[in-house]
């Protein structure tokens, strides 16, 4: 996936301003955050969106809940609370094309949608 921006990061390509890696996670803060905290979390294996992953997918979304659940506890954050998105699709709001969780937080948030 040599054209997607999240590839690239993973690459070491372009920069970003990571705040937790593992063998299959990577997480950084957003570019355009929508909140005091925006940090994107993103598996380093290429999956379009949560509908692209595999039905034998491993442990891929609980590696990236666990690290969630991680850097929520390690910053500080995680009693206060935290709202986790996972945009799939156009018709979603995904406009990158790599599966990726956003973990916003830092305020209260309104509980609608």
């Amino acid at each position: 996936m040599s054209s997607c921006v999240f590839c690239k990061i993973v690459e070491g390509q372009l920069p970003c301003q990571k705040v937790f890696e593992s063998e299959t996670v990577l997480a950084f803060k957003d570019l355009h955050p929508q909140h005091p905290i925006h940090y994107l979390f993103i598996p380093k294996k290429h999956y379009v969106n949560v509908a692209d992953l595999p039905d034998d997918n491993g442990n891929i979304m609980a590696d990236l809940f666990a690290a969630i659940k991680t850097v929520a506890e390690k910053e500080g954050f995680a009693e206060k609370g935290y709202r986790n998105v996972i945009n799939t699709g156009t018709w979603g709001g995904q406009t990158v094309f790599h599966l990726h969780v956003h973990l916003l937080s830092g305020r209260t948030m309104s509980p609608s949608f």
